[in-house]
């Protein structure tokens, strides 16, 4: 069953101050975009019950990419 995840509760931060940096931002804003999509993936494999392989893959990089977004809200070095 897909679950949906709320990006902005995982890294304890509103909405608001999200969108903000990331318009002065373009590299979290590249991110945010990675990372949306990759979710949307998950979430599709989830749905299409897609092997226990794939969905591991596409999680891993779900949180890699959320990883490097809170390293970049935080304004730790960017890789």
């Amino acid at each position: 069953m897909p679950v949906n995840h709320d990006l902005y509760q995982d890294l304890s931060c509103s909405k608001e101050v999200i969108q903000q940096k990331r318009a002065n931002d373009p590299h979290l804003n590249a991110l945010l975009d990675k990372y949306s999509e990759i979710d949307n993936r998950v979430l599709k494999a989830e749905a299409q019950a897609l092997a226990d392989d794939e969905v591991r893959k596409l999680k891993e990089k779900r949180l890699s990419i959320k990883d490097e977004i809170s390293r970049s809200l935080n304004g730790s070095a960017r890789t």
